[in-house]
């Protein structure tokens, strides 16, 4: 039993170590007042595109918290739209904002990658679910954002990919919060209805589904496998295999 500890605190220290290093020589974004919130050019104009349009989008988080945590947002357009939508839930005043940032941005320098890829039809029949979490998310007053263990940017996405399953999507294991309960449910059946999990208050949980994987979640690190896309899930790291799009 002593071994096997011994190995399970290894898996979660030391990409926490591995991830603290590269921040201190490399991944330092300067001031987050001046940090580059361009276009990272994932996103054509949106009068170019005449097609529905999904997308979940992660990006490492400003200053030290980056070693361990993304921020995600989505981002939808209906057929003939010509501008898409952007959803974030921040820190600062109400916590859900629309189009407070570029579809595409950077988040405050660090280029974001795609975690969930919708087009067509497809997207057109699941925006109004989307637009529906929205609207009546419950955590949407001033102070309700908390960074840890949530609601946060990561809780908020999460409630969103949960009440629409049809994305068959999973937040990467950086994404802490994802594992707040915002329903105030402590174990049943995920969201996809393909497993089970255990969770208690975001602190310590285990999900097991097919589409969600194996997950323990511990203080908000998750450390787990992916079947469906064969990946290895690391805390602070994030995914090690396939991408989740």
């Amino acid at each position: 039993m002593k071994r096997y500890f011994v190995i399970f605190l290894l898996l979660m220290l030391v990409p926490v170590a591995v991830s603290a290093v590269n921040y201190l020589l490399g991944d330092r974004r300067g001031n987050w007042q001046t940090a580059d919130r361009s276009s990272a050019g994932l996103l054509p104009a949106a009068s170019e595109r005449q097609g529905a349009l999904i997308r979940v989008f992660a990006a490492r988080t400003v200053r030290w918290r980056g070693i361990f945590a993304v921020h995600t947002w989505i981002v939808v357009k209906e057929r003939g739209a010509d501008r898409y939508t952007r959803y974030d839930y921040t820190a600062w005043g109400e916590p859900i904002r629309i189009d407070g940032f570029l579809a595409d941005a950077r988040w405050f320098g660090a280029v974001p990658d795609t975690v969930v890829r919708v087009d067509g039809r497809d997207a057109e029949l699941l925006i109004p679910k989307i637009r529906s979490v929205v609207e009546s998310y419950r955590f949407r007053a001033y102070g309700d954002y908390s960074p840890w263990p949530g609601p946060n940017s990561n809780t908020f996405i999460q409630a969103i990919l949960d009440a629409v399953p049809e994305l068959n999507a999973v937040l990467p294991p950086t994404a802490i919060g994802k594992d707040y309960p915002y329903h105030g449910e402590w174990f049943g059946l995920t969201p996809s209805r393909t497993g089970v999990f255990a969770n208690l208050g975001g602190y310590l949980g285990l999900t097991v589904g097919w589409i969600e994987g194996i997950e323990f979640n511990l203080f908000g690190g998750v450390l787990g496998l992916d079947i469906r896309r064969p990946a290895l899930k690391l805390p602070a790291v994030g995914r090690i295999g396939l991408p989740l799009s």
